[in-house]
């Protein structure tokens, strides 16, 4: 995937933990995958792209210590950045998916900055708050992130241009957005996107989901009798 990426011309990509833990285990996005099995699923892509590969980070395997490892072992895996997000993970059962503290994400996000051993390596704080929270509750956690001194925030779950406005205008960092919903005109809108600090706009995958149903309408095809002559 990441050489036709660059076939097309793109110059970036991401490696999601959701892909990964596809390609690796055949499972959902379930925190099943470790960070070593992570890491090397980040460096075989690398070692065949030229791409520069954002790598989905998670919440950094656990504490501030495993965030300091999470970043080693990704940076020699050879990304060129990596998300870090403040949801509690695995999420404990029947309470939905509940956020650390702000204190608690900022100690991992100083590790991260600590350990990385290339200052060109990108660490970006994401926040899950616009999905179990509020835009303040969002606003005031990205601030607070921002000023550990990381590179970028990343906001997921946007449904209204006025979320990404808010966070814009409090935030003087690049703005990476996750999952833009393809029903919302404002927010497939990548020049307004653009204009309140949108860098990075994530599009839901869809060409892996494309080459899934391919996959599933050929195997059908063949096996209801049909040929690929």
């Amino acid at each position: 995937s990441a050489r036709i990426a660059e076939l097309a011309g793109y110059d970036l990509a991401v490696v999601p933990g959701s892909l990964a833990s596809a390609a690796v285990l055949g499972v959902p996005d379930l925190i099943l995958l470790t960070l070593t099995e992570f890491a090397e699923q980040v460096r075989r892509t690398g070692r065949y792209s030229d791409l520069a590969l954002i790598a989905d980070a998670d919440h950094g395997y656990g504490n501030a210590l495993n965030v300091q490892r999470t970043v080693e072992e990704l940076e020699t895996a050879g990304v060129a950045g990596l998300t870090l997000e403040d949801t509690v993970l695995p999420a404990p059962f029947d309470k939905g998916a509940p956020m650390v503290s702000i204190a608690e994400m900022n100690a991992r996000l100083r590790a991260a900055l600590a350990a990385r051993s290339d200052a060109d390596t990108v660490i970006v704080a994401r926040t899950n708050a616009l999905n179990v929270s509020t835009t303040e509750d969002a606003v005031e956690r990205l601030t607070a992130y921002a000023q550990t001194g990381v590179d970028a925030v990343m906001i997921v779950g946007a449904k209204q241009i006025t979320q990404v406005e808010a966070v814009g205008a409090a935030v003087s960092l690049p703005v990476i957005m996750g999952n833009v919903p393809a029903n919302e005109t404002a927010l497939s809108d990548l020049t307004r996107l653009a204009s309140h600090g949108v860098r990075i706009a994530y599009q839901n995958q869809p060409a892996f989901m494309a080459a899934l149903l391919a996959q599933y309408e050929v195997m059908r095809h063949l096996h209801e009798g049909g040929n690929m002559q």
